[in-house]
């Protein structure tokens, strides 16, 4: 068989005995560091009382999802409802008054049309009604004023998402403006902070791997992880920590401020890696079948991590192997 016949046999992976396979080649994969990263909202609005009085009703506590629009809490103030009543009865003596001026009014029409009353007496009783009556106008528009006050006894979800903090109890006394409760409507997103050395090595959009609630180790986080991708890295070191923000769909269910593990990229390397079927495991040492000029025979070979290559599978193989191999596959 010629030569150049056999080289390309031996890449497309067919052997005499039907069993395909893999040319070992150096590849270049980036090196990731295990980080934890902090789940943070990208809002959080505070729930605040427009009006100042006691916590009658408080239905929220931490934790719980509240939608916008929610009433969490009612404030009462107490001294709405007498200021209503004095407002009513304001209005009530305005009324009494308004029908003196609008009479007197009435009779200096009747005795200006028979020429025994003045003009000015006439003048003088129109203004006394338009003055009574603009009265009459603006104490209802400040029992209007109190109604609303009372109105907006009720507080409100201002946005849609889980309350992270109540700093006040049922009865407590608060003042206009005072927060109810912190909303977190979210998005959420992770906060990395990594030490300075790795400041120029992290990029803007590099894809990272986040691994599942409780992970303390590295290589089990290729199985279970979320992917991201960095959003922005931060312009400015402080205390020696450079600050990336990871976005990354999953993490909707976290607790804000909880902490998990991030794989990130923070430099290249050079590897050997075969598909992870190349791989026997016999009393726990990994073997490799390598097809060599004299026939094939079993390498111990001692692995590393677990990537993708081009969509497909890779074991780094630490030793054993060699660049060029072939590795017969199963």
């Amino acid at each position: 068989m010629p030569a150049a016949l056999c080289a390309m046999t031996a890449i497309l992976g067919s052997t005499g005995a039907g069993a395909a396979e893999f040319v070992v080649k150096a590849t270049t994969i980036p090196e990731m560091k295990a980080v934890f990263g902090q789940v943070e909202s990208r809002i959080v609005v505070p729930a605040r009382a427009r009006i100042g009085g006691a916590i009658r009703e408080l239905r929220v506590t931490q934790g719980d999802h509240v939608t916008e629009g929610q009433a969490i809490a009612v404030v009462v103030d107490d001294k709405l409802p007498l200021q209503l009543n004095a407002a009513d009865a304001k209005i009530e003596a305005l009324n009494s008054q308004l029908e003196n001026t609008r009479l007197e009014f009435e009779r200096a029409q009747q005795l200006r049309a028979t020429g025994t009353g003045t003009q000015a007496r006439l003048d003088q009783a129109k203004s006394q009604f338009e003055v009574t009556m603009n009265q009459v106008a603006a104490a209802k528009a400040e029992k209007t004023v109190i109604e609303q006050s009372a109105r907006e006894g009720t507080v409100f979800a201002p946005g849609t998402g889980r309350v992270l903090t109540v700093p006040v109890t049922l009865g407590s006394v608060i003042m206009p403006g005072e927060q109810i409760a912190r909303i977190a409507p979210g998005p959420y997103y992770l906060r990395l902070s990594l030490p300075e050395r790795h400041a120029a090595e992290i990029a803007q959009g590099s894809d990272v791997l986040v691994g599942e609630r409780g992970l303390t180790q590295t290589q089990d986080l290729l199985p279970t992880a979320h992917r991201g991708r960095i959003v922005k890295v931060y312009p400015e070191i402080a205390d020696g920590r450079v600050i990336a923000d990871v976005e990354v769909q999953g993490i909707g269910d976290y607790f804000v401020n909880e902490r998990t593990l991030v794989s990130i990229p923070v430099g290249k390397r050079k590897v050997l890696a075969v598909p992870p079927a190349a791989v026997r495991t016999v009393h726990g040492v990994d073997y490799v079948r390598v097809a060599a000029a004299n026939g094939e025979m079993d390498v111990a070979v001692i692995l590393g991590e677990a990537f993708e290559e081009n969509g497909q599978g890779r074991v780094e193989i630490l030793t054993g192997l060699h660049d060029g191999d072939r590795i017969v596959l199963p």
